[in-house]
């Protein structure tokens, strides 16, 4: 039975992912070493996935294992609510971590060549390249040889080589390293334009603000686990809320509030963990015996707090 084609409005899932190497030579043990450990997550359509970790911690393995490029141990990938095909794969667009460029051909000559393995038709594929080109800001360097051009350019033309031909997912290693600021936010259209037409977009990044201003789901892996995930909202949501005072002097006074947990005194500034609503009403009670109170909010954790947290 010829298996139907998947299409740009699928899901990529990831089901018990795991990745098991042999011990590294000489090592004192013999034991394999469990790289990805039964990792679960979705990865919606038309949303962009932020994947962070730590060095080590599993994502460039994950990433290698959705496409094919390792094999797997156990768990299963799949597209469109059925297993990802080597069909489905050829239609992703990837960006690995390391970049994998000619670097002694020209840029324009090469991504068209790469647009044409792709199945692309050279006219289309010389006319998609250009204004790729031009929109991540290369295209005065289209005849320059790879390795002419800076480390950030050549990630620019890493990017263009993923997202040639109207990709059905698209998997990105570390896409915004090396890129400044103006090269992110075109970046960035260029992602939003795929994730309008139904394209899961998973990217793992470093860049905990980037990607907490990118992302619409949020996937934390630590020693190749997930350790939480969700839309950042809901992760802040569960996280733990601190409180800040400001009062009309020094707030050191709050480490005695029984309850009260100073995560920070600053002057007249204090940031607080409550162990409960009791906690928060001798808080102000005691504070406004003391002055004026100018400010008492709950604080959600940042991204960067959560992901402290739970990689702790």
């Amino acid at each position: 039975m010829t298996t139907p084609p998947s299409r740009p409005g699928a899901d990529l899932e990831v089901i018990d992912l795991t990745r098991v190497f042999g011990a590294p030579a000489g090592s004192p043990s013999d034991a394999p070493v469990r790289a990805v450990d039964r990792v679960s997550f979705t990865a919606p359509s038309g949303l962009l996935t932020g994947f962070v970790g730590g060095n080590g911690a599993g994502k460039t393995t994950t990433m290698r294992m959705i496409m094919g490029v390792l094999a797997i141990t156990g768990g299963d990938v799949r597209f469109d609510g059925r297993p990802v095909t080597q069909d489905d794969r050829r239609a992703f667009g990837y960006m690995p971590e390391e970049r994998g460029l000619y670097p002694k051909q020209p840029v324009l000559d090469q991504l068209v060549y790469l647009a044409r393995l792709r199945g692309i038709a050279a006219p289309a594929a010389r006319a998609e390249v250009l204004d790729h080109l031009e929109r991540l800001g290369l295209a005065g360097r289209a005849k320059d040889h790879v390795e002419k051009l800076s480390l950030g350019n050549q990630q620019r033309v890493q990017i263009i080589a993923a997202l040639m031909g109207s990709p059905r997912a698209l998997i990105l290693d570390e896409p915004f390293s090396g890129l400044d600021p103006a090269a992110v936010e075109s970046m960035v259209e260029l992602l939003r334009e795929h994730t309008a037409r139904g394209v899961p977009v998973l990217f793992s990044s470093h860049q905990l603000d980037l990607v907490e201003r990118l992302c619409e789901r949020l996937v934390i892996l630590k020693q190749g686990q997930v350790v939480a995930s969700g839309a950042p909202a809901e992760l802040q949501r569960a996280g733990a809320v601190r409180h800040r005072l400001v009062v009309g002097a020094d707030a050191g006074w709050v480490r005695g509030v029984q309850g009260v947990h100073a995560i920070d005194v600053d002057g007249p500034e204090a940031l607080v963990e409550l162990s409960d609503d009791d906690a928060a009403q001798l808080l102000l009670t005691t504070a406004l015996e003391r002055g004026p109170v100018h400010e008492f909010t709950p604080v959600r954790p940042t991204l960067a707090q959560i992901y402290r947290e739970v990689t702790a």
